[in-house]
């Protein structure tokens, strides 16, 4: 008898030939990225760095797509996004020390966002391993300790025929849900030294799927089918497993009113009679989902921000789907379904065969919004959802937004309609500044037809605006605006709440859009009243342009701390 495991691919004449007499030249740099290239990468991010050098070389001798930031952390933004638009593994090129550790908090991003980052690091050669102080540039006693508690798997390659079943190790882990970052470093030698192991043709890496256990997914049938009164929170899973097809199904299927994680936006559609949008810092829709008899809770934790700060506390029962088992009942009790949203939410519909009728939902849904519409109101906050409308008018409905960790993004959250999954992303998952723009540029990079936009505040902005060189070198279309308040205004605004006055909030800064053409981009100046007509004409226009918004902002009031 033979089985599928026991057939082995016979390698072709030419393949044979290509391995028998490898070309001249060619060292361990080859072996990465040959490796990348026979996995189905075309695009790779980064910056070079001495001990990296053999792997940049070996880039000028493959036809991989480099581009190149000047910043390791925006480079490690820009492969979080790539990853996040094409659902691809984006491949991260760093040097040693210094220069990966500089890509530390975008990696933690990606790994609070499930984005798929293939992170290849140097090292320093191999006669420095082993945690000898030895001296060597950029020396650590471990580097790969620096990022075993943020990416999702570590591979150490010692030697050259390791690379690339290590590459395509991390490749599938990358790509196994949840998605995330991975960390493959090799030593200065390894990549320099010349190789005669054969080119490397093709590539087998899998990502492992994650169905759920079926007599779970019954229980949860049930629960569902009988309740008097579902509610469905809908995560970034939803969105990173390409489900939102799949979850409208169901809540239309049990008439169960939908409310999506700031993580979560565009995973059901904004306007539909079921959606309660994104208010999720709103007591009224705490209240909602507290009333719920069950309550199906799909790729989210319930973490800080998806629980109105840890103030909801539900009293029906909690199914809760999610890929990543450590977050699987991590702050409530549930029935836990360790599982790929996709395939979770397909086993539910296959087993909810009978429409559950539910007419009272959408007027259910519809109250709940008009008092959190009443709520806001009530706080003369005109100015805010006024720009907001604004960036919707001027931004094409299937364009992609991406927001730093501004007063504005704060707003966008629960407040702006995404019209689409995979559409509107942030840094909400680990809450570093500086990841807008960069993180444009790589959307930027995975689909040239679309325009892009970035907002940030002029303090995220100062963390990003040596890529102006790179949107300018690229040509990439990308619109930043910048909300110039002439600080930190969330922390600000934080402060002054919590001790009536401020410190280290205020802020020198340049005048962004003379900084902007000193790159060669243009910049325009705007204002709250031709803020929809100027960014539509930069959002049109080819290449990248900068859009400054001169104004001082205020968040809604909080409903998670006493009046």
């Amino acid at each position: 008898m033979t089985h599928d495991h026991d057939l082995v691919l016979r390698p072709t004449a030419a393949q044979r030939e290509a391995a028998l007499n490898p070309p001249p030249g060619r060292t361990g740099g080859d072996l990465v990225v040959e490796t990348l290239a026979g996995l189905g990468a075309t695009t790779v991010f980064g910056l070079p760095g001495q001990h990296a050098l053999g792997l940049f070389d070996a880039l000028r001798r493959s036809d991989l797509r480099y581009v190149g930031l000047r910043v390791e952390n925006n480079a490690g933004f820009a492969a979080d996004a790539y990853g996040r638009i094409t659902g691809e593994a984006a491949p991260l090129l760093l040097s040693t020390g210094p220069g990966a550790l500089t890509s530390l908090a975008a990696l933690q991003e990606a790994a609070a966002a499930s984005a798929p980052v293939l992170a290849v690091s140097s090292q320093i050669p191999t006669a420095g391993l082993g945690g000898g102080r030895h001296g060597f540039l950029h020396e650590l006693p471990d580097q790969s300790a620096s990022f075993r508690g943020v990416v999702k798997s570590v591979h150490t390659v010692r030697a050259q025929s390791q690379i690339p079943s290590a590459i395509a190790a991390a490749w599938e882990s990358a790509l196994t849900a949840p998605h995330g970052p991975v960390w493959v470093e090799i030593p200065q030698d390894v990549l320099l030294a010349e190789t005669m192991i054969p080119v490397v043709t093709g590539g087998d890496a899998f990502p492992e799927e994650l169905p759920p256990r079926p007599e779970l997914t019954a229980v949860a049938a049930h629960l569902l089918a009988t309740a008097a009164r579902p509610a469905i929170i809908a995560g970034g899973g939803v969105v990173r497993a390409d489900a939102a097809g799949k979850l409208r199904q169901l809540a239309e299927r049990l008439s169960a009113p939908v409310v999506t994680t700031f993580g979560g936006k565009g995973a059901f559609p904004w306007t539909h009679p079921l959606s309660l949008q994104s208010w999720l810092e709103d007591r009224h829709t705490t209240d909602f989902l507290e009333d719920a008899d069950v309550l199906l809770v799909v790729g989210s934790g319930l973490g800080e921000l998806s629980s109105n700060y840890h103030t909801f506390k539900p009293r029906g029962r909690v199914v809760q789907i999610e890929a990543d088992l450590g977050k699987l009942e991590s702050n409530h009790p549930a029935l836990g379904i360790h599982a790929d949203a996709r395939l979770a939410l397909q086993a539910l519909l296959e087993t909810i065969e009978e429409p559950r009728e539910d007419a009272s939902a959408p007027e259910r849904v519809r109250e709940v919004l008009a008092k959190v519409r009443a709520r806001i109101d009530g706080q003369e906050l005109t100015l805010e959802q006024d720009l907001l409308a604004s960036i919707r008018r001027a931004l094409p409905s299937r364009a992609p937004s991406f927001w730093d960790m501004t007063i504005l993004a704060y707003w966008a959250w629960s407040a702006f309609d995404p019209r689409g999954a995979n559409t509107m992303h942030s840094a909400q998952g680990s809450g570093g500044l500086g990841y807008a723009f960069p993180a444009a540029l790589g959307a930027a990079v995975a689909d040239p037809t679309s325009p892009v936009l970035a907002v940030s505040g002029d303090g995220g902005a100062l963390y990003s605006v040596a890529e102006l060189a790179t949107a300018r070198q690229y040509d990439l279309n990308v619109t930043w605006l910048i909300v110039d308040d002439g600080g930190y205004g969330i922390l600000r605004e934080y402060m002054t709440d919590a001790f009536g006055e401020t410190t280290g909030t205020e802020l020198t800064r340049p005048d962004f859009v003379a900084l902007a053409e000193s790159f060669g981009v243009p910049g325009v100046r705007t204002s709250p009243e031709t803020l929809a007509e100027d960014l539509a004409k930069a959002l049109a226009a080819p290449g990248p342009w900068v859009v400054v918004l001169p104004a001082v902002l205020r968040m809604f009031a909080p409903t998670h701390v006493p009046a």
